[in-house]
């Protein structure tokens, strides 16, 4: 039974019982039969949002937190304290309130966090090439190889990154590591806050058997209602299937559930996996009917996906404005731009005419904006695109961002992001 020490990396191929480290003297032993054989990880960092605003105010630290939007909106992230009274992301801010009336509320930093999660994936391109990112606070890595390179099997690369991670960005990850992706995700979940739990091959089919069915890939609400309506509550029950069965009945998800279903997994760790789009968006406390006031919001936002944009070193192509409407309508409205460009200024001028078209006194609850069609690097968007090397606009944005990153984000603001009186395009 292999043992390792997740306090200081220490690991011994064989060990019998489970005491303290013979080297640091620490609790946290791990051992598994297929510990030292294993390469494929899921990293997920704990209720990220909700731990590095408690990082940066210590008074947070034994006080629930939730991150969210006013009272109209959804929860963006709760820490574990608050998850105890039955909180978590994505619920409505207003049963949120009413779970944990005692929380501290927080509205989201993006910025920051978008910096936070590059902090932490640097981190992990230090151990190896091989990192598929997933959100902003969470990545496959493929380890298998690196055992020369890093004196130590996998796990124990692990466990010293996940260290490192805590010291430097003074956050915590929890681990899953496995023989694949699919598993990977799962075990990744099992041991949160601060966890790292390993499935093996040898045990995989029958931990899986008994997991419901949700657990799989792909499986959302509709389709887990469709297999319990059919009988299939349990990852057993649907491996009890053939292929054939069960693409006849469920298309091509039924391939994928044969497989999974039988924990197999051939998908690569791709490390040139990225966002596929960038957005912002906000709930208004009231809904909004007027159209400059919710310009003036559109262009807030337009900045907002620009400046991550930048920070991320992208550009995009395709523009697409959101709004839900007074009665939960969500409208999208897109827009493909000549060249890609990362310029608030091209984010809100093909944005715009979409919103025009849209507000015609309706009430709605909700706008945002995104780009996609993401590319590295500057683009040719904007009036700069026959000027050698970045343009006026790209300069002056640049410029914008570093003022903010030092002074904070109102430190400088245009015109038309002045909140009340008359909107203007300076």
């Amino acid at each position: 039974m292999a043992v390792l020490c997740r306090d200081c990396g220490w690991e011994e191929g064989a060990r019998e019982g489970h005491g303290r480290c013979p080297s640091c003297g620490g609790e946290r032993l791990l051992s598994h039969p297929e510990l030292a054989d294993l390469g494929i990880a899921h990293i997920d960092c704990d209720a990220f949002y909700a731990t590095i605003e408690k990082r940066d105010d210590p008074s947070l630290a034994d006080q629930p937190v939730i991150v969210g939007g006013g009272t109209r909106g959804v929860v963006s992230a709760a820490c574990y304290l608050a998850r105890r009274h039955g909180v978590h992301s994505a619920m409505p801010m207003f049963k949120a309130r009413r779970l944990c009336p005692q929380a501290v509320v927080i509205p989201p930093h993006m910025d920051k966090y978008a910096a936070e999660g590059r902090r932490v994936r640097d981190l992990m391109r230090d151990v190896t090439p091989l990192v598929e990112p997933l959100s902003i606070d969470e990545a496959f890595l493929d380890l298998r190889g690196t055992e020369r390179l890093h004196h130590g099997s996998p796990a124990r690369t692990l466990a010293l990154l996940i260290r490192r991670i805590e010291a430097e960005v003074g956050i915590t990850a929890s681990v899953g590591l496995a023989p694949n992706k699919f598993l990977a995700k799962i075990a990744s979940d099992l041991d949160k806050p601060r966890g790292f739990a390993v499935i093996g091959r040898a045990q995989a089919l029958d931990f899986l058997a008994g997991q419901p069915v949700s657990i799989i890939w792909g499986v959302g609400a509709v389709l887990r209602r469709k297999l319990e309506g059919d009988g299939l509550r349990t990852v057993g029950q649907l491996r009890a299937l053939d292929r054939a069965t069960l693409e006849r009945r469920y298309g091509a998800m039924g391939a994928r559930l044969y497989h999974l279903s039988r924990a197999q997994d051939d998908r690569a760790v791709e490390p040139s996996g990225q966002a596929k789009s960038l957005s912002a968006e906000t709930t208004f406390d009231t809904d909004i009917s007027d159209g400059a006031e919710m310009g003036r919001l559109l262009w807030r936002l337009s900045e907002k996906v620009a400046r991550r944009l930048r920070a991320a070193d992208l550009s995009g192509a395709t523009v697409t404005l959101k709004l839900k409407t007074a009665d939960f309508r969500i409208l999208t409205r897109s827009r493909t731009l000549t060249a890609p460009t990362r310029l608030a200024d091209a984010i809100y001028g093909a944005a715009r005419p979409l919103l025009d078209r849209e507000a015609n006194g309706r009430r709605f609850r909700l706008i945002g904006v995104g780009v996609g069609k993401l590319e590295p690097g500057a683009g040719g968007g904007g009036p700069d695109l026959l000027a050698p090397g970045p343009g006026p606009g790209a300069r002056v944005a640049e410029a914008m961002d570093r003022i903010r990153d030092r002074f904070g984000d109102g430190a400088i603001i245009k015109g038309r992001g002045l909140p009340h009186g008359p909107e203007r395009e300076g």
